[in-house]
């Protein structure tokens, strides 16, 4: 028996990861995608890929030549300060990291670069689907059209129109937000914010569970994440409509700090987004459906503990390689993918949950411990 036509819903790195490693192996796929095109919208920040899961990912993939040439040096430099600007935890990049960084638009333009012309159906958004029986599935698209496939991958993220075929469960706001900014040409037009930040990552914790989070991208960018545990009724009472309005709300919860940190915030030449974090419940799974399954957010949606997209790309491939391995016998492939993953997916989303239970004071020093121990 042949392997059947994989339909894949959404073209974010998973969903793609499983469509190169198919095409690796001579299988047929075609990944639906919401958005018009590849470069519709910013494809977000810096990614560390993990030389346990992501980069073996890759690897699968046939393509660690091409991800070696869009790792971005010096940027696994890490350093933690505390809220007046004081250096507690500096580790440079020595390059003996297993993490390198890229950037995620990148990453998923190797992707897209890897896979045939036609692979790629854009401007195709998933609205509902249905089980026809008998392991066939419809997928109804926001244009009307429609798909029926005897293997379908959710690929779709957190609020995924495929989940509902396997579990009831849908993501739960965990009472924390970010809120991103961008600094650009900061060298040059932000040299004490430039500095305080260094070569890598910058986190500066504090008490009740905020703190400021920055990343320097390529092209002299700060990419910044501002951490606030508040409703999401809170956020609701801030006019982001109104950028510099917002951006003052926002560093209020910052009086005090050093003004080379609170200018991440105020001094953005972007106005501030929004990003409430929602997750699935740890150990989310589901019985055996044939036909069907999940990779990424749409089956395991964490916190953000810097495993969410090498989980995602690590689903991908070992899905390929399950189906790849078992031709013909779609249900014993899906079935050992998913036992593997379930489990997986505790112990990569258990990643940094001490973090969470710390009390405020220790906040800096659990850091400092996580980042030490990563470096072991």
């Amino acid at each position: 028996m042949n392997t059947p036509h994989v339909t894949i819903i959404g073209a974010g790195l998973g969903g793609l990861t499983l469509a190169r490693v198919l095409h690796v192996h001579g299988i047929p796929a075609t990944v639906y995608e919401a958005e018009p095109a590849p470069t519709a919208r910013a494809q977000g920040g810096m990614l560390d890929i993990h030389d346990y899961n992501g980069q073996l990912a890759i690897e699968a993939a046939g393509l660690m030549d091409e991800f070696r040439g869009i790792i971005l040096e010096g940027r696994q430099a890490m350093r933690i300060l505390a809220p007046d600007g004081s250096v507690l935890f500096d580790k440079p990049d020595d390059g003996n990291g297993g993490r390198p960084e890229v950037q995620r638009g990148d990453l998923r333009q190797i992707l897209l670069d890897s896979l045939p012309a036609a692979a790629v159906q854009w401007g195709r958004k998933a609205v509902s689907t249905r089980a026809l029986g008998e392991g066939l599935h419809e997928v109804t698209f926001a244009d009307g059209g429609t798909i029926t496939t005897s293997l379908l991958v959710g690929a779709d993220g957190a609020w995924s129109r495929v989940r509902p075929l396997l579990s009831d469960a849908t993501p739960e706001y965990t009472g924390m937000s970010y809120v991103e900014t961008y600094l650009f040409d900061v060298d040059t037009r932000h040299p004490a914010t430039a500095h305080a930040v260094g070569s890598g990552s910058m986190a500066a914790p504090a008490a009740g569970g905020k703190g400021i989070q920055a990343h320097r991208e390529k092209g002299g960018t700060i990419h910044t994440y501002v951490v606030l545990r508040e409703s999401l009724e809170w956020f609701d009472a801030i006019d982001f409509a109104d950028g510099a309005a917002a951006a003052a709300r926002i560093a209020k919860e910052f009086d005090g700090w050093a003004p080379e940190l609170t200018a991440l915030i105020t001094d953005g030449d972007v106005p501030p987004l929004p990003r409430p974090i929602f997750a699935l419940p740890l150990g989310h799974r589901w019985e055996r459906v044939p036909g069907v399954t999940l990779l990424g957010d749409a089956a395991h949606l964490l916190t953000p503990n810097g495993e969410g997209a090498n989980s995602a790309v690590y689903d991908g491939a070992e899905l390929g390689k399950a189906i790849a391995e078992h031709p013909g016998d779609i249900e014993t492939a899906l079935t050992q993918y998913e036992e593997a993953m379930f489990p997986r997916s505790v112990e990569f989303g258990s990643i940094g949950a001490e973090l969470h239970d710390l009390d405020d004071d220790d906040a800096a020093a659990g850091l400092i411990k996580l980042f030490t121990e990563k470096s072991d």
